[in-house]
């Protein structure tokens, strides 16, 4: 293995082991940190590329923020890539899990103990409703991009516990097979693009 190919591969370790610990509330609570660190501080992918990994890793079982941290260190290094993202950013959340874990059987009755979770889920909504405005910068796109946004959020609304999340992605799927042909017969841009800055991925 080449000296540069080693290096990267310690980047996505490091890179993913500081993630990790900022995993509260699930990995939608992550994923503004993580884009960040992989378009704007390291430059592996553009901003909608990072958009087009959460998407998928959101669409398929798994934890997204595991799955994300896997699909990133693969497309930087391929399979050792996505092992060592996975190793980093596993590492420190099962390390936080289980002191936790046995701190909170010991001091879980503790008024002060409950505040300071009440003060987590209220920090955990806001850092899920900054990743979704960071994500949708580069997913609205369009007005039937932003229609499919406002569409889905209302059934979800709508149809909680009745509308499962795969039937909605499902239904986007064929919602984007309709606009690009017909975007297609009318000559249109698929799909439209913004200006972004060209980055090299190997750092």
């Amino acid at each position: 293995m080449r000296q540069q190919e080693k290096q990267n591969l310690w980047l996505l370790f490091i890179s993913f082991l500081k993630i990790g610990p900022m995993t509260f509330g699930g990995g939608y609570a992550v994923l503004a940190v993580m884009e960040r660190e992989v378009s704007e501080r390291r430059k592996w992918l553009q901003a909608s590329e990072a958009a087009d990994v959460f998407s998928i890793a959101g669409s398929v079982p798994g934890a997204v923020a595991i799955n994300s941290a896997m699909l990133i260190g693969y497309r930087v290094a391929g399979l050792f890539g996505a092992i060592a993202a996975l190793a980093g950013i596993l590492l420190p959340t099962f390390a936080i899990i289980i002191a936790l874990s046995a701190v909170y059987l010991i001091f879980r009755d503790q008024p002060k103990v409950e505040a300071a979770f009440l003060s987590i889920r209220a920090t955990v909504v806001a850092l899920v409703v900054y990743a979704a405005y960071r994500i949708g910068r580069t997913a609205a796109v369009d007005f039937p991009a932003i229609l499919i946004i406002i569409l889905t959020v209302g059934l979800l609304y709508l149809g909680r516990g009745v509308i499962h999340p795969a039937l909605l992605i499902a239904g986007g799927v064929a919602a984007g097979i309709w606009i690009v042909r017909i975007r297609k017969r009318s000559g249109k841009e698929i799909p439209p693009k913004k200006e972004e800055p060209v980055y090299d991925y190997m750092i």
